[in-house]
């Protein structure tokens, strides 16, 4: 198991028990990284609520799916609905959130979570696990994700890699690099937060 505790340093720890959270914990990642996966278990563990950003995105703009909120509305407008659900979200009470693969690219995104962590309000995770296994996720279940380039969602997972990872990286307290299960990724991320 790898992980890189990435700007964790900067972030006041939190002493004793987790409860109740002081902070978000931010998921982020590529698609099929595992984010609402591991969400669900994280908040179950942490005894708090959850947040699917994609869901909230897809509410926003009125559409019944996220491919159809990206194809009706086109890639700006859901950028935007993206940074408004983002918004409110880290303007709640302290939960997990599940980012949208695309979240912390969309306007004004990444400057409001590296405020967030600067200020000790957040914590954010960037789940990692390699090309390859993310490929064979989406092509056993491509589900409701539009494609960004107009190939096939699992043709173009390597490039949108490469342009998204440095972002994520440079954001994350806390990157997980292996394909971890839920359990042992909500172990590691609650060593760090509690």
């Amino acid at each position: 198991m790898t992980t890189d505790p990435g700007n964790s340093d900067r972030l006041p720890t939190t002493e004793g028990p987790c409860r109740p959270l002081g902070r978000h914990v931010v998921l982020i990642g590529l698609r099929a990284s595992g984010k609402s996966t591991v969400a669900a278990a994280l908040a179950d563990a942490l005894s708090v609520d959850w947040v699917d950003l994609d869901e909230r995105t897809r509410a926003i703009l009125g559409s019944s799916t996220v491919r159809e909120a990206f194809l009706q509305h086109g890639e700006a407008a859901f950028r935007a609905a993206e940074s408004e659900a983002l918004s409110v979200a880290l303007d709640g009470p302290p939960a997990v959130l599940a980012l949208g693969g695309g979240t912390p690219t969309a306007p004004g995104a990444a400057y409001r979570l590296d405020a967030e962590r600067r200020g000790g309000r957040a914590f954010v995770v960037f789940l990692d696990p390699d090309i390859a296994v993310l490929a064979a996720r989406l092509r056993s279940h491509e589900g409701d994700r539009p494609s960004l380039t107009g190939r096939g969602v699992v043709e173009e997972i390597e490039e949108i890699a490469r342009a998204r990872r440095p972002l994520y990286a440079a954001l994350a307290d806390l990157r997980l690099l292996d394909d971890l299960d839920a359990a042992s990724a909500v172990s590691i991320i609650t060593s760090q937060v509690c």
